[in-house]
């Protein structure tokens, strides 16, 4: 019994820590509004700490571009290329739109206040949340 417990408990945490959703509101919300049509960030752009995680998300999707375009396989590319990004931001592989970049400049490292897993997942919940969805 007390090992079905501790078992519940480990399995319990361990879908607690990997909730891409979860990482989002605890170290990325603070700077990126999760959903916002590019009508509104126009007004709102003095506000702003951020480009919305929607237009992240979609310009990460237009610029990498694989040579066979295979779903599978550019869905890994660019979830590494977020992880990656997570810990060692850096204006020569930022996909921003150049007046974001003015606006905004480059986002801070997060290198240390992210385990291994929670890059993991957040960066297939940025991938996977806005999947069909544009900035429009």
């Amino acid at each position: 019994m007390n090992k079905t417990v501790l078992l519940l408990g480990i399995l319990s945490y361990s879908l607690w820590a990997l909730d891409g959703y979860g990482v989002y509101q605890k170290k990325c919300m603070q700077c990126h509004v999760e959903m916002m049509d590019k009508q509104t960030v126009l007004k709102q752009i003095k506000t702003l700490k951020a480009p919305p995680m929607v237009e992240v998300s979609n310009r990460l999707k237009e610029n990498i571009v694989l040579k066979e375009e295979d779903a599978a396989v550019k869905r890994r590319v660019v979830i590494a290329f977020i992880k990656e990004y997570i810990e060692n931001p850096n204006i020569d592989y930022s996909m921003c739109h150049l007046g974001a970049l003015d606006r905004f400049g480059v986002m801070p490292s997060l290198k240390g206040q992210l385990s291994e897993d929670e890059r993991e997942a957040v960066a297939q919940w940025v991938y996977d949340r806005y999947e069909g969805k544009t900035f429009k």
